[in-house]
């Protein structure tokens, strides 16, 4: 009966990060080159965890899985965006973009869980070295990330269950290059704010205890190093500033668009950004520029053309 009442929205129109056609320009050679650099470094991590018997251990499993969660989540917006700034065609169909909202939640809810195991793998490497590859075996890391990306199902299988029966007839313009969730709900014809407030309560505190909690963690190592061998608290504060830094880059933006009481617009593109193409640059860069062993890594697999060569013949 109420459906009969309203034009059912078909599509939806982005209005993109900027209006002037200069900005536009930068934005899109910008996001291209971004993404080119997001590609072969994220790449290149999942090539070599994958190909290179070096790295094939638990931590380095982990770093794969989060290099391959990096990649979707950006290839998930950034090549659109290119696609609208390069065409000025700003649109999305109501499908696609229940789609890309529902992906963006299962890479995001696993992305955490993620994070989380590799705190766990860097406290078993740290605090109980002589257990590390009992305790972190081959069957742990697959349970893991299946669970990581399990949680992040229902997480957001969770999230589209409050509003995929939402009525919408009208505007149907989003502030933005993506569909964002709290965008979508707020073009609902029908009162958002119980709505609103479930799903902010579900991503904004998910991310807010997650963070909390892989900092205590990181806290707790730090702390049991420093009672065991002050000489090695330099050590693991070397090898978890990158761990923190990740975490950092990630939580931070998703804790404010959620959490933070005055949302801003132009702050919430820049925060999407920083998500969807900083920081999937900034994980390659701390785990290879910091790390002997993908250095290592690097020289070896630019030499493994010749090395194959030489090795058939």
């Amino acid at each position: 009966m109420y459906e009969a009442n309203y034009t059912e929205v078909s599509e939806f129109v982005f209005l993109g990060l900027s209006t002037t056609t200069p900005m536009q320009h930068f934005l899109l050679g910008f996001s291209v080159v971004f993404y080119i650099t997001i590609i072969l470094g994220n790449m290149f991590i999942v090539f070599a965890v994958t190909y290179d018997p070096h790295l094939h251990s638990p931590m380095y499993f982990l770093l794969g899985n989060l290099s391959f969660i990096d990649l979707c989540l950006s290839t998930l917006t950034v090549p659109k965006m290119i696609s609208d700034l390069y065409s000025g065609h700003n649109t999305i169909s109501f499908q696609g973009c229940v789609i890309q909202i529902f992906i963006l939640h299962v890479l995001g809810g696993s992305e955490m869980v993620l994070l989380i195991a590799m705190a766990l793998d860097r406290y078993v490497a740290i605090c109980k070295p002589l257990h590390y590859l009992t305790i972190m075996s081959p069957r742990m890391c697959i349970l893991l990330v299946s669970g990581a990306w399990v949680i992040g199902l229902i997480h957001s299988v969770a999230q589209l269950a409050f509003v995929v029966h939402l009525p919408f007839c009208g505007p149907n313009e989003i502030d933005s290059f993506y569909c964002d969730l709290p965008s979508f709900i707020k073009l609902a014809c029908t009162d958002t704010y119980r709505m609103e407030f479930m799903v902010t309560a579900n991503s904004g505190f998910i991310s807010t205890g997650t963070f909390i909690l892989l900092i205590i963690s990181y806290i707790f190592i730090l702390v049991t190093v420093r009672k065991r061998s002050s000489g090695g608290l330099s050590k693991a504060l070397s090898t978890l500033s990158a761990h923190i830094t990740v975490v950092v880059l990630f939580f931070g933006p998703c804790i404010f668009v959620y959490m933070w009481p005055f949302p801003t617009v132009q702050v919430d593109k820049f925060l999407a950004i920083l998500d969807f193409m900083i920081t999937p640059i900034l994980n390659p860069a701390i785990y290879t520029l910091r790390n002997k062993d993908m250095k290592m890594a690097m020289r070896r697999l630019t030499r493994w053309p010749s090395y194959t060569s030489n090795k058939s013949s």
